[in-house]
């Protein structure tokens, strides 16, 4: 909302009590001086005549490459978990999570709408994978793959798939059943020998190397 409408709102006034108030009242979001119709959201910080009506919430965004290797929990007692490597001194959690054997790019924050947004089924939240198996791939296999595979009762979603070499290929995913990608090779006969996450929503990986990390865009957060 504007900050005229959480003016009336919260003193219930007028529109016009509205302007009169920003021009006679100093009022400060995240430290600036309001003006008229200007937009605040649940996360600006708010002052009226100095008093502190909100305080601003600071939230942190990350693009992160989890290597192979590392559980993907924030508990310590998990031996090789995600917590221990982590660079950050605050707390941030992981959106997407990759099993221990599997890579690539996981989404680090603070703010739980974004972790809402992505990580609920219901979104249909893209996340795109590199995977390779331990034999050649037959066009029935990537077929039955991009048309859905009974696994833990229940039908996975259709899937974008496009084989990338022999024994390698790409797929989108809008669920998130656990070890899907896995359990879906495993019921056509393969084993998944290397498995990457490149993107989730429009966050890319890019060229960031395990353990590494970036912060993401206002773009690519929203």
């Amino acid at each position: 909302m504007n900050i005229n409408e959480f003016l009336i709102k919260r003193y219930r006034l007028s529109q016009e009590e509205s302007i009169l108030f920003l021009q006679e009242h100093e009022v400060l979001i995240n430290g600036k001086k309001a003006s008229q119709r200007e937009n605040i959201s649940k996360e600006d910080g708010l002052i009226i005549d100095g008093e502190l009506i909100r305080e601003q919430q600071l939230y942190s965004y990350y693009a992160y490459y989890k290597p192979r290797g590392i559980e993907c929990t924030l508990n310590s007692a998990i031996k090789n978990n995600l917590a221990d490597i982590l660079p950050f001194e605050e707390r941030l959690y992981p959106i997407g999570r990759l099993d221990k054997e599997s890579e690539g790019l996981l989404i680090l924050t603070n703010d739980g709408r974004l972790y809402k947004d992505i990580a609920q089924a219901d979104r249909f939240k893209e996340k795109e994978y590199e995977v390779k198996v331990d034999s050649l791939l037959s066009e029935q296999a990537l077929r039955h793959m991009e048309d859905g595979l009974v696994i833990k009762g229940r039908k996975t979603r259709p899937a974008a798939v496009q084989q990338t070499s022999p024994e390698s290929f790409r797929i989108v995913l809008t669920q998130g059943i656990n070890r899907q990608i896995r359990r879906m090779c495993y019921k056509l006969g393969y084993e998944v020998t290397e498995l990457k996450r490149i993107r989730i929503a429009a966050v890319r990986l890019e060229k960031l190397e395990p353990g590494a990390y970036r912060k993401l865009s206002k773009e690519e957060i929203y």
